[in-house]
């Protein structure tokens, strides 16, 4: 946000005009408004989709100029803003007089007036504009090339890519109206849920719940050896429970945590990289994961509390690979001692009651079952009872710091803005590439891409993961990780997941499928192996078959031969692996913004900070792949606990491998040791693998500690 333009926000900012007063009051109202709608106004979901993003273009025009009106053009800026506030207005009211024009005239194109297509076009422009001033030119681009695609372009590209085109007023009626468009799925994600968690995070850190997640931290964390690190991974843990921004999470943890690590003898690279890493976690961590959750419950039609629920050992296992990685190197390098980690006992005093009541009340609230809005809006109550009661309290007590952080007007005021504020990225692209979500389900191109990617993976598995990988770091590179998300998922999502529920038609063709209905529906595959379909066949005939199968047949046989329950889990599956690869952009080079906002800060060369980082976040490519092979997912608790828990063992091995360091100097024979150490960890649900591979782990371990070196490494003053 340009900082020229932070009086119109900033409470306290001297030689506040009445405009700008009426501007504050109008965020704080606009603030109110999204809980006042998602808990009892009955508004049509249209009307409050189109108003959520009418206030957001106001925000959005204002806190973020032009190059042109940076300086001068604040007052333009603001009526550009409320002239795409008002097209918003004018195409929610359009919509039933639209219905009942061109009904009227029987056969006739969509009967748009001047004045809609005007709205219309403003619209588009400004979804074109918005998310170019918060996230660059890649979203434009895109949408540039969807509104082509859908209108011209498609007809004159070849194969799967090809499409007829549309009508402009189609194209138009589309964009607005439908439920994939401006104002459907994707902008009702972000009014219904995400702006009450953003108003909900702006009320956490006004209240004092980020010092409390500091001094927590060092509570836990500060009497290990490299503790200021792993305060490091453990606060930015905490605060994703609060923002889910990487970015976010390193700029304002980063600022204490970076440091507290370089002052503990880490070089600073590594102490960037282990911030923008453990950062990283934090939109992994529920209950808000970056967004993904709302965005993963919308599509997949899965109860949010599901996904937050099955999200919860996968987020321990990132975060302990990253403490992992902390661990060796303060060993390594014998960093750690001698550091100042004195805790402030009165900000704990005082932050406890702000964040763990709250945050207790709206996870209990989102595990019963009600919308995540209502818990949002719950917790938000919560949070000024509690601050009034810690007040009482301190007053009673006589303890200053329980009166610290009452949530009187003021700070009400100052929560609300920051909300609205750290809404604004996520509410324009979210409505921005719903006319990208509409051009690729009207075209289908959606179904294009997804064959595509099951035909390059023939089937396999790890190759569709490698694909997507590669696509997710690409996007990543100019893209949010949330659009970057959202695409892929729209994109790819259909084909992983029918890659993973294959496995379960292999062995049901090694075995002989009985039933000659079903049987007979692989007729349409040409393959050697089809007369074997009733009998039986070995492996890799069936896998060969699969291989042959066109992507429409499979999407009929799919449903017809395995249980609707455990399709559901394989689309869950895929979304969670294409959710978390997203996440790679943010720790891996030539693009990671949370790394190099972190290098920032530690004053480290920023690619060698990005590789840090990329080093330290190896858990984002290692748990995807537990999803896949693995019943992370889909196991029952017993399961999912043996799983986690040994897969550390092997998540600890790897680590040792990359740094050649365990607790002590690796030696030639560590290395089959670890090897082995590493398999067994990883063979899921076998307790003699799993047993043999933690006995190798714990013996490398407890001999490479027997070597450890008694005098300590001179490290020098510098730390870059």
């Amino acid at each position: 946000m340009n900082e020229s333009r932070e009086h119109w926000v900033d409470l306290d900012a001297p030689n506040k005009s009445i405009l700008h007063w009426l501007f504050l009051v109008w965020v704080v109202g606009f603030a109110a408004w999204h809980i006042a709608t998602n808990l009892f106004l009955d508004e049509p979901g249209l009307w409050q989709n189109a108003l959520h993003f009418a206030g957001f273009a106001v925000l959005t025009s204002v806190l973020y100029p032009t190059r042109w009106t940076e300086k001068s053009g604040e007052y333009i800026d603001l009526i550009y803003g409320l002239a795409v506030a008002f097209a918003c207005c004018w195409v929610a009211a359009s919509e039933s007089r639209l219905y009942e024009d061109t009904l009227a005239v029987t056969g006739q194109a969509w009967q748009f007036n001047g004045f809609d297509w005007v709205a219309g076009a403003v619209l588009i422009i400004a979804a074109f504009d918005f998310s170019k001033r918060v996230s660059g030119w890649v979203i434009p681009v895109l949408i540039l090339i969807a509104l082509s695609y859908i209108l011209f372009l498609g007809e004159s590209l070849p194969g799967v890519f090809r499409t007829a085109s549309l009508p402009i007023d189609d194209v138009l009626f589309r964009t607005l109206y439908n439920d994939e468009g401006l104002f459907g799925i994707l902008a009702n994600i972000s009014s219904s849920n995400i702006a009450l968690f953003m108003i909900f995070g702006g009320f956490l850190v006004v209240s004092g719940a980020s010092d409390f997640v500091i001094e927590v931290s060092k509570v836990v964390a500060g009497k290990i050896r490299g503790g200021a690190a792993f305060v490091a991974v453990l606060s930015s843990a905490l605060t994703g429970t609060i923002s889910g921004s990487a970015v976010a999470n390193t700029a304002s943890t980063g600022v204490i945590t970076i440091p507290l690590m370089k002052s503990n003898g880490f070089r600073g690279r590594f102490a960037g990289g282990v911030e923008a890493a453990a950062s990283t976690g934090g939109q992994l961590m529920p209950p808000i994961m970056g967004a993904g959750a709302f965005v993963m419950a919308s599509y997949t039609a899965i109860p949010y509390a599901t996904i937050v629920t099955v999200s919860i050992i996968p987020a321990f296992l990132y975060f302990l690979s990253v403490a992992f990685v902390v661990r060796i190197e303060a060993v390594k390098h014998r960093v750690g001692d001698g550091v100042d980690m004195t805790v402030d006992r009165g900000k704990i005093l005082a932050g406890f009651l702000m964040f763990v009541i709250p945050l207790t009340v709206m996870i209990f609230l989102l595990m019963s079952g009600v919308t995540p809005s209502y818990a949002a809006s719950c917790a938000i109550a919560a949070l000024i009872g509690v601050s009034w009661l810690s007040y009482a309290l301190g007053e009673f007590f006589g303890l200053d710091a329980l009166k610290a952080n009452v949530m009187n007007v003021k700070r009400i005021v100052n929560a609300s803005v920051l909300g609205m504020r750290s809404g604004i990225l996520t509410a324009v692209l979210m409505v921005a590439i719903g006319i990208i979500n509409n051009a690729i389900v009207t075209s289908g191109i959606g179904n294009g891409f997804s064959l595509m990617i099951a035909q390059w993976s023939q089937g396999s598995v790890a190759i569709a993961i490698g694909l997507i990988a590669l696509a997710s770091l690409v996007l990543g590179m100019g893209l949010p990780v949330t659009a970057a998300y959202i695409i892929l998922a729209i994109l790819c999502a259909p084909a992983l997941a029918g890659i993973l529920a294959d496995s379960v038609i292999v062995d049901q063709l090694v075995l002989g499928i009985s039933d000659a209905t079903q049987a007979a529906m692989f007729m349409l595959v040409e393959s050697p192996h089809v007369d074997k379909v009733i009998t039986g066949m070995t492996r890799p005939e069936a896998l060969e078959l699969m291989a042959a199968m066109p992507f429409e047949v499979a999407m009929t046989i799919r449903p017809v031969l395995i249980d609707a329950e455990l399709l559901t889990t394989y689309l869950l599956t895929a979304h969670l692996i294409i959710f978390w690869l997203s996440q790679d952009s943010n720790v891996t080079p030539p693009v990671c913004l949370a790394a190099f906002t972190a290098a920032g800060i530690a004053k480290s060369p920023p690619m060698a900070t990005g590789f840090q980082a990329w080093k330290a976040a190896k858990g984002l490519y290692i748990v995807p792949l537990m999803f896949a092979y693995t019943p992370l997912i889909s196991g029952n608790w017993d399961e999912v606990m043996q799983i986690g828990v040994v897969a550390l063992f092997g998540i600890y091995a790897l680590n040792a491998c990359i740094q050649q360091y365990a607790e002590g100097p690796l030696v030639w024979w560590h290395w089959p040791i670890l090897f082995l150490g590493i398999a067994g960890s990883f063979y899921p649900l076998n307790w003699v693998a799993n047993g043999l591979g933690i006995l190798c782990v714990c013996i490398v371990v407890v001999h490479s500690r027997s070597r450890q070196p008694n005098i300590l490494r001179e490290l020098g003053t510098n730390h870059e």
